[in-house]
């Protein structure tokens, strides 16, 4: 007993070392599974946010292209959709029942050109937006610049690749507007405040107008067709003595998302301006 006492005692430091390499042997052969699990699952991981990432970055691009894409085949439906318009007006008078057909039948005769906003202010005085279509695209000044259904703007310069254009929520525009449900004229006018409200003026107190009434185009220029969108009444207020309302209209543009637009060419324009220059 007292030999191993001492073999112990001078070999305790070897017995020590040997021990705990037994331990660390065991260590590792009991979590080796679990960690090789856990460096794979990291390693998993690690690999599907990059290749998330890279999906997230090409789908973005292609998502621009797409959109691009998306407007110009809505301009080339609008466009047939007025194709048949004046077909169907043509049979309409041919026939003798065109007061029976819709009154934005009428409305004939606009070319619709896709562009996009490159550009565009919307918290200054004067706001502006521009196009990356121009005169080489058939933009010409005095243009009217919708979005879908609603109005955008006014096309103010052109070059040969680029437009820029006044929206609604410019100082200096006014908008010849009917309240749809009666029929009744105005026009809109922006105060340079918030730029989803502009107000409607020249609304007379013998006008029957509420809030929730919808502001369309009038059609008495040629820069835009009767009907289209320019928003709803969101305040209405008339003061003893006054003659005409305090209109504030909630445009249906949101210019702060606004990216593709569609440019109106009125083909008959030239013809009707030049009445007035006889």
């Amino acid at each position: 007993m007292r030999n191993l006492l001492d073999f112990i005692v001078r070999y305790s430091h070897l017995l020590l070392f040997l021990l705990l390499e037994a331990v660390a042997i065991w260590l590792i052969t009991h979590y080796q599974s679990y960690s090789q699990a856990t460096l794979f699952t990291s390693a998993n991981q690690m690999v599907a946010g990059i290749n998330e990432a890279g999906a997230n970055t090409a789908n973005y691009f292609q998502l621009s292209r797409q959109n691009e894409q998306l407007n110009e085949q809505i301009c080339q439906l609008q466009t047939e959709v007025q194709q048949l318009r004046n077909r169907l007006e043509q049979y309409a008078e041919d026939s003798g029942w065109q007061d029976s057909i819709p009154y934005h039948y009428a409305h004939l005769g606009y070319r619709i050109i896709p562009a996009k906003v490159i550009d565009i202010t919307t918290h200054q005085e004067h706001n502006f937006l521009t196009l990356n279509k121009g005169k080489r695209d058939g933009i010409k000044s005095g243009m009217g610049v919708i979005c879908g259904e609603s109005i955008v703007g006014v096309v103010s310069k052109v070059n040969e690749h680029f437009a820029l254009v006044v929206p609604l929520i410019h100082t200096s525009i006014n908008i010849s507007a009917r309240i749809k449900k009666n029929g009744e004229i105005g026009f809109t006018h922006w105060n340079g405040m918030q730029s989803h409200y502009v107000q409607l003026m020249e609304i007379g107190r013998h006008t029957s107008i509420e809030e929730g009434d919808t502001i369309i185009t009038s059609g008495m220029t040629s820069t835009f067709p009767e009907g289209m969108m320019i928003g709803i009444a969101d305040k209405v207020r008339l003061d003893d003595g006054d003659n005409y309302y305090d209109i504030r209209l909630r445009l249906s543009t949101d210019f702060g998302k606004l990216n593709y637009v569609q440019v109106l060419d009125n083909t008959m324009r030239n013809e009707i301006d030049s009445l007035h220059d006889e």
